[in-house]
């Protein structure tokens, strides 16, 4: 492969990989004037997040069978015209009921990109390739939470909310000609694919019933609903709470997604040292005692804006340590069954980071506090699967050092 068919394959796959981050990123700083506009309060438009996780986590477990029974790119196209379609849709949308059901539309349309950039780079690539190529994509993903809510912010102050959707639907667009005339079918369909549902059912739950899985898998959960009730709370902490406007909202979220990508970056340092269940263990301690502070300080009145920040910042780095560890130990004692497993867990982290932000929404007391109680809840919900989960697991299966994990 000629470097520059390479750079343009990962340019492509990366790209796919952000369509769902982008969409989650990018409007969130119009919260206030969508909001607004639709007659309704800020907790209410957080519910178009929370459908949208919804929409991912279903998805993930869809399009998984589809890939493998008709091949990556007809699933593609059909997820990406979704995506268009519902991205129009939300330009449009005449209420707050009917942007939370285009959202979780859009949702669908986005999982096919996700998926199909996952098992394309299984397909394209060598294997011994993969955590390089891994690598390359989470550096393309990484952008996405630093820049889509600055990009939003400005787009939203000087043209309105719906022009954020103006942009999706456009990256959609790009994404699905890209699609059709640069990228490769990698993988043949299989007509003896079954997709009734018993066959599908009876991998998952193979798959379910492995120790390793399910305790790493858990855990990845509930850090990640700690991160989604941090995204859907935020809008309403910075910016009804403290008054922050969208642009420096913009900037507030780049710079705490600076912790996360930060640490999950120098995690594969720490690697060298320690293994992944040590690091994972240490991480959901300190995230613990870092929620619980934060929650006795907000509860108390003692943190104003600066100092939310700063605990944010330290929430999230050490989410960076234990979601990348937890994710690769989730799926490492599998071979024949990794693509399921990776499904699983993708719709597990969604259908868990789906209820914290209803929760968020669900229990607004126009505080800071239902965000951070909920984020508390979740670090210390994941030490208790880790303290016992590990004695069920006993010796776990190893996870490879360098894997590549996608993750919002």
């Amino acid at each position: 492969m000629s470097k520059q068919r390479y750079f343009f394959l990962i340019l492509i796959l990366g790209t796919l990989s952000a369509l769902g981050p982008f969409s989650i990123d990018m409007y969130l700083p119009g919260f206030p004037a969508i909001a607004q506009d639709l007659h309704t309060t800020v907790a209410e438009v957080s519910l178009s997040l929370s459908s949208f996780f919804i929409g991912v986590s279903a998805g993930q477990l869809l399009y998984g069978p589809l890939l493998d029974r008709f091949g990556r790119k007809k699933p593609l196209y059909v997820g990406l015209l979704l995506y268009v379609l519902a991205s129009v849709g939300c330009y449009l949308a005449p209420s707050i009921d009917s942007l939370i059901a285009l959202r979780f539309v859009q949702a669908l349309g986005s999982c096919a990109a996700t998926v199909a950039a996952v098992a394309m780079v299984r397909d394209l690539f060598p294997v011994q390739d993969a955590p390089k190529v891994f690598s390359l994509l989470t550096l393309v993903i990484s952008v996405s939470p630093m820049l889509a809510p600055t990009v939003g912010s400005y787009m939203i102050a000087a043209y309105g909310w719906q022009s954020v959707f103006l942009v999706l639907f456009a990256m959609g667009a790009l994404m699905l000609l890209a699609s059709i005339f640069w990228l490769p079918e990698s993988y043949q369909p299989d007509p003896t694919y079954s997709l009734h549902p018993r066959p599908i059912l009876t991998t998952f739950w193979s798959v379910l019933r492995e120790p390793q899985f399910f305790t790493y898998a858990l855990t990845g959960a509930m850090t990640f609903g700690g991160l989604l009730a941090y995204v859907s709370g935020s809008p309403l902490v910075f910016m009804d709470i403290f008054g922050a406007s969208e642009k420096v909202y913009g900037w507030i979220f780049a710079l705490l997604s600076v912790g996360f990508i930060g640490s999950s970056q120098v995690n594969s340092l720490v690697l060298r040292y320690y293994r992944s269940e040590q690091i994972v263990l240490a991480a959901m301690i300190c995230q613990s005692v870092i929620g619980l502070v934060f929650l006795l300080g907000t509860s108390l009145g003692w943190f104003g804006m600066e100092a939310t920040v700063v605990m944010l910042f330290l929430f999230l780095c050490c989410l960076g340590f234990a979601n990348p560890n937890a994710a690769a130990l989730s799926i490492a004692p599998f071979s024949k069954n990794a693509g399921s497993a990776a499904a699983l867990m993708g719709a597990t982290q969604m259908a868990v980071g789906a209820l914290a932000s209803f929760g968020v929404s669900m229990f607004n007391t126009h505080t800071a506090v239902p965000m951070v109680a909920i984020m508390a809840a979740s670090a210390l919900l994941a030490l208790l699967i880790q303290v016992v989960g590990r004695r069920v697991i006993g010796q776990p299966v190893a996870a490879a050092e360098d894997a590549g994990v996608l993750v919002h």
